[in-house]
């Protein structure tokens, strides 16, 4: 049952990816892939704030299955590791060093940042942590 609920959020996850990124591309343009970085930063910040809630003794106490359900298929549906690998690729490729460099910096520097925040705000609202 647990492959069915992270199936789900894979799928749901995916989704909100696909929507995002459109999204963000219209708004940002797609000279540079900000789209990828805004996902991996939010899914980097949800991912931490998950981590630190749920938790049996955390905001939002859950069991292993609804936290599969958000760890491993919402965020791993919705970050987009792969498709950032891929596009800095075909920067480097394309002779853009600076731009694939900057791409690689931001997207590990400002992630960690978001998945501090995230699990900070998560240990905040945990009540026996408070």
């Amino acid at each position: 049952m647990a492959y069915l609920w992270i199936g789900l959020g894979g799928a749901l996850g995916s989704m909100a990816r696909h929507w995002s990124n459109g999204a963000i591309g219209a708004l940002a343009g797609v000279g540079f892939p900000w789209g990828t970085l805004v996902i991996n930063v939010l899914g980097s910040f949800i991912i931490g704030v998950a981590a630190s809630t749920m938790t049996t003794d955390g905001a939002f106490p859950a069991g292993e299955t609804p936290r599969q359900f958000v760890m491993v298929g919402l965020c791993g549906g919705y970050t987009t590791f792969s498709a950032f690998s891929l596009q800095t690729l075909a920067l480097i490729q394309g002779g853009q060093w600076g731009a694939a460099a900057g791409n690689a910096a931001l997207s590990v520097g400002l992630c960690m940042v978001a998945v501090w925040a995230g699990y900070a705000l998560g240990m905040a609202l945990n009540p026996t942590r408070a």
